[in-house]
């Protein structure tokens, strides 16, 4: 987060922090991003579930279309990162319990 303007990422985490609902997040994500930027940020979270689930690279590459680079990288951080796919993806498949 070194590398980023703090005040401003925070002022956007507030925000998303606010949207209540799918659709408003969809409305926000919409608008904020292009087609390909929401679709690269997507893809990486399905990367990352996919991983979590213990699929392999090239399962996950033919499954996703997803490049081995990205499936690396994501790979990276999950296993060096601050935690943010795994907390996110235990809450979601929390949710898809209930």
């Amino acid at each position: 987060m070194n590398k980023l303007n703090k005040e401003t990422t925070h002022k956007l985490f507030r925000a998303i922090l606010s949207l209540e609902t799918v659709e408003e997040c969809e409305k926000f994500f919409d608008d904020a991003f292009t087609i390909q930027e929401l679709e690269a940020i997507a893809q990486r979270f399905d990367v990352a579930c996919r991983l979590e689930e213990g699929k392999s690279y090239v399962e996950i590459n033919r499954e996703t279309g997803a490049s081995t680079a990205t499936i690396c990288r994501v790979s990276k951080c999950l296993n060096y990162g601050d935690g943010g796919y795994r907390i996110a993806i235990k809450r979601t498949a929390k949710e898809t319990e209930q």
